[in-house]
């Protein structure tokens, strides 16, 4: 086991692995966030592993090998910071999210932020996990938002720091209640703002910041009462916000992630606007499904085209009787 684990730990920092996701994919590609250490080229010879990943062959080998590795058999001995980090990439590449904590926790005292910001996402993937018990994943989303922040202590210009510091407040929203939950979107917002303003290339923040204008625009009205009971001025945004916030992130990777595809048709939706939101919907519906979001998209974005062609259909054929008449 000590050998097979020396040879995987070997070929994954030998070779490059190559993330075209962004982020936090689901995973609510509110999850991914890949750094921006990893190169942007593709390597020959690839073979694609699914979540955005590709590997070469060699890597895939040592992938194998590793895969079967209990975790409790891992053992990580005074690696440097760059190898910590391959490590965590390599891991959170392939989909282990326990082997990932298991890695990152035992560095949880370090001040590198790089280490503490990918704590952070590899605590809040584990929460989110279906086997992850209530309990349990009350602890992981505070722990979460812990080493966010000490992640941003530790370097305020990081900007998957600042993303992932709001991703966590937005999480321990959902514990607080109403008051505290409205709150925390304004310190979401600035943080989201400030992650594009730090690096305007990546399209996860992009993305994560459309959805929360989409958020806002679309809050029911009985809830902006108590929103306005509660402040004297609460959060607010508009559907065109929304859109220009996910067509940005379009623009900086384009067809990265399921989830932006079936947003941009649901805004279009709002903004009455069929002819693209259809578009958009197409678009989601035929995109590989490589995780269990991606085929949620799909459904989303297919029942969605069955509705609105429903919807023509019906307006059709009442045209049709009323010019018969």
């Amino acid at each position: 086991c000590k050998m097979a684990a020396a040879a995987a730990g070997r070929s994954a920092l030998v070779t490059r692995l190559v993330l075209t996701a962004a982020g936090n994919g689901r995973r609510a590609r509110l999850s991914r966030g890949v750094g921006p250490r990893l190169p942007a080229r593709v390597l020959e010879g690839a073979k694609h592993l699914g979540r955005g990943l590709t590997l070469t062959l060699f890597t895939f080998l040592g992938y194998k090998t590793y895969r079967n590795i209990p975790g409790s058999l891992l053992i990580y001995a005074n690696e440097t910071v760059e190898e910590i980090i391959d490590q965590a990439d390599y891991l959170y590449g392939t989909g282990e999210t326990e082997k990932l904590y298991l890695l990152l926790i035992e560095h949880k005292d370090s001040t590198n932020d790089e280490i503490l910001w990918r704590l952070a996402r590899a605590s809040r993937d584990l929460a989110q996990l279906e086997s992850t018990t209530a309990e349990r994943k009350q602890h992981l989303t505070y722990e979460a938002l812990e080493f966010a922040k000490k992640a941003l202590e530790k370097n305020a210009s990081s900007f998957a720091a600042h993303k992932w510091y709001a991703i966590c407040s937005s999480d321990v929203g959902d514990y607080e209640g109403i008051k505290a939950k409205i709150a925390n979107a304004y310190v979401i917002k600035e943080h989201f703002q400030k992650a594009i303003e730090l690096n305007p290339r990546d399209a996860t923040s992009f993305h994560l910041m459309g959805l929360w204008c989409f958020t806002f625009a679309e809050m029911p009205w009985i809830q902006q009462k108590i929103a306005s009971a509660l402040f004297a001025t609460p959060p607010s945004s508009t559907y065109e916000e929304a859109l220009h916030y996910f067509d940005k992130a379009e623009e900086a990777e384009p067809n990265f992630y399921s989830k932006n595809l079936l947003m941009l048709g649901k805004t279009y939706i709002k903004l009455q606007n069929r002819r693209l939101a259809l578009l958009w919907l197409t678009k989601a519906a035929n995109y590989p499904a490589r995780n269990e979001e991606d085929k949620q998209a799909r459904i989303y974005g297919l029942n969605l085209q069955l509705c609105w062609l429903k919807c023509k259909l019906n307006f059709l054929s009442f045209f049709s009787m009323m010019c018969s008449n």
